[in-house]
């Protein structure tokens, strides 16, 4: 439990994990429980159960685990950066494998059934989070894990890296709720005013997702639970400091 003990507030912090982790770990089950109790369950045969993968698939890899992914830095904070580093870094790659899997379960499904392809917003921000996950995975693989780059260049893009995970969650999880209320007007439109339980179950699907993410974010950019720097991290903080202020960064 060492690793869950940040500088202040030790106990609040392991609960907050263990709130997110059950946050998340519901909103893949509510998704599961939504797409095989009400909606048929699953298959890979260009039916609408093929399209079930879809929900399923991106809940669980560009949400939960992109989340898990980012929240590595602060539970295991005082295990080596290197072994951090490569944990996020599978996390993600395992993230970005079954979001891609959701992704070519739905345009099968579309291809099988004759549908159109990218029309709406949902499916427009959508495409863009997964496009940028992608990059943002090979930046990171190129700049932290295997770096190719100095520490200056490094320090430089280091606070742009942590910004975009964040805003990519959000981005992930908005696209979700777009994703959610377009699926119960296709599906139960006529019912869904009338608090149809599966519209019931697939709104509380959509406010476990709105906390989770509000959870991530909290547990991230709180100061007293970061990861303590290592001699690489000051290392990178002293360049960037000097970038900041005009100055010209030592070559490593």
């Amino acid at each position: 439990m060492e690793d869950l003990s940040p500088r202040h507030g030790g106990s609040m912090f392991v609960g907050l994990v263990g709130a997110s982790q059950v946050l998340g770990l519901l909103s893949v089950v509510l998704t599961g429980v939504w797409m095989g109790h009400y909606q048929g369950g699953f298959a890979w045969d260009g039916s609408a159960q093929e399209f079930n993968l879809h929900p399923l698939c991106m809940v669980l890899g560009l949400v939960f685990l992109q989340g898990d992914a980012i929240l590595v830095y602060r539970v295991f904070r005082n295990e080596a950066k290197r072994n951090v580093k490569l944990l996020h870094g599978i996390i993600h790659l395992l993230a970005l494998i079954i979001s891609i899997v959701g992704v070519v379960a739905v345009f099968d499904f579309h291809r099988a059934n004759q549908i159109p392809d990218v029309y709406s917003l949902h499916s427009w921000l959508g495409l863009a989070t997964l496009v940028l996950f992608c990059l943002q995975w090979v930046m990171g693989l190129m700049f932290f894990l295997f770096p190719v780059a100095s520490s200056w260049v490094r320090a430089m893009y280091l606070p742009v890296h942590v910004f975009c995970g964040l805003a990519l969650l959000v981005m992930a999880i908005s696209t979700s709720l777009l994703g959610i209320s377009e699926k119960l007007l296709f599906s139960i439109m006529s019912t869904y005013s009338q608090f149809a339980p599966e519209g019931v179950l697939a709104n509380t699907l959509g406010i476990l997702l709105v906390f989770y993410g509000g959870l991530l974010c909290h547990l991230v950019t709180r100061e007293e639970y970061k990861r303590p720097p290592n001699p690489e991290e000051e290392s990178l903080s002293v360049h960037f400091k000097t970038l900041a202020e005009g100055g010209s960064p030592a070559s490593p």
